[in-house]
């Protein structure tokens, strides 16, 4: 991963999991005089379990990221069909999946079946955006579900504390904010220090036996991976 900004001292362990078993309702319904009402930002309804084949027409293009993104000259600069390993370099692995995308050791007992992942980013040093979008398949919709589930319980306990993350290149220290949701898509904001207001939006939802995740960085975010997340869901529902 290289959305990293720039380079800060080594830093030891700063955080510890808390435990919360609260996780966020999910496709949630509001009534009113007495009928079911569905959430107008929920999730696409009757999408069909998907196939391995279908995974790269979930995916969004490169236009469509750059438009989200507000950026024109983002490219596609890694592109795959296995998980990342990225244990290594958090000071909290079990604050892995708040920091990272795509990777194994979060979605190990999930029961995953295919996944595709891919980054963007402007070709050039010092890039202004990076994105990264992965889709996973399960066996069913209930697993897809579940960890969809797991993952914002893992998010919730690290809300509130700061992750160090070192690799071979570059160690920087990542504030971690709490779980917000909106509609059925589940969201966390990380913020780089001293990065001059690098930080990054985290999204994730399922919709049949799919789970969709992203991860959107730039000086100053907004809802732009809730947007990625609600596109490739628009997409699995065409399918």
């Amino acid at each position: 991963m290289t959305w990293v900004r720039t380079s800060v001292p080594r830093c030891a362990r700063l955080c510890a999991a808390l435990a919360v078993a609260a996780a966020a309702c999910l496709g949630c319904a509001s009534t009113v005089e007495g009928v079911a009402v569905r959430d107008v930002d929920a999730n696409p309804t009757n999408v069909q379990p998907l196939r391995e084949s279908q995974l790269g027409d979930v995916m969004l293009s490169i236009a469509q990221l750059n438009g989200i993104a507000g950026a024109t000259q983002m490219e596609v600069v890694l592109s795959g069909d296995r998980m990342s390993d990225n244990s290594d370099a958090v000071s909290d692995p079990d604050c892995l999946g708040s920091i990272f995308g795509a990777e194994d050791l979060v979605y190990r007992s999930s029961r995953w079946t295919a996944v595709r992942d891919q980054v963007a980013r402007e070709p050039q040093d010092g890039n202004a955006h990076w994105a990264e979008q992965t889709a996973v398949l399960y066996p069913n919709e209930q697993l897809a579900d579940a960890f969809v589930e797991k993952s914002t319980s893992s998010w919730r306990g690290c809300g509130g504390f700061s992750v160090a993350v070192d690799d071979d290149t570059t160690s920087s220290i990542w504030r971690i904010d709490e779980v917000r949701v909106h509609g059925d898509v589940v969201t966390q904001r990380i913020a780089q220090e001293d990065s001059d207001g690098w930080e990054c939006q985290h999204a994730m939802s399922a919709v049949a036996n799919l789970s969709v995740e992203a991860i959107a960085c730039a000086f100053g975010i907004n809802d732009e991976a809730v947007s990625m997340v609600s596109a490739m869901l628009a997409n699995a529902a065409r399918l």
